[in-house]
């Protein structure tokens, strides 16, 4: 399966002129397993801790096509939070970012490997 390139929607691709339909029966399944696969990446993604918070909730919003609530006391916050793996207060963090105007978040505070020294 593919998408349309205007929206996530997705759409089952036709034969080809002169495509046998076995032919054409195995490469749907093959376009189903390469989303399936896109979409257990896009979740494990969504919960890494790799990423930060905000990209964590722009991945869930892409997933099921919202955008997070504007209002603080929307119970969808805490969906969010459990999808995603964070706390509430950190869902409830980028809301305020993103209602406040700011573009860009906070740096991630990893520290530096080489600037960590080992203890003795």
């Amino acid at each position: 399966m593919q998408s349309d390139s205007w929206s996530s929607r997705p759409y089952v691709s036709r034969p080809n002129p002169g495509e046998l339909m076995t032919d054409y029966r195995a490469r749907l399944a093959h376009e189903h397993a390469e989303a399936l696969e896109r979409r257990q990446t896009e979740l494990a993604e969504q919960v890494s801790i790799r990423n930060t918070p905000g990209e964590r909730i722009r991945i869930w919003e892409r997933l099921h096509g919202l955008t997070l609530p504007r209002d603080p006391t929307h119970r969808l916050l805490a969906v969010v939070a459990t999808a995603t793996d964070l706390a509430l207060e950190q869902v409830l963090e980028e809301q305020r970012r993103r209602l406040s105007g700011d573009k860009e978040e906070a740096p991630r505070t990893d520290p530096d490997p080489a600037a960590v020294s080992p203890a003795i």
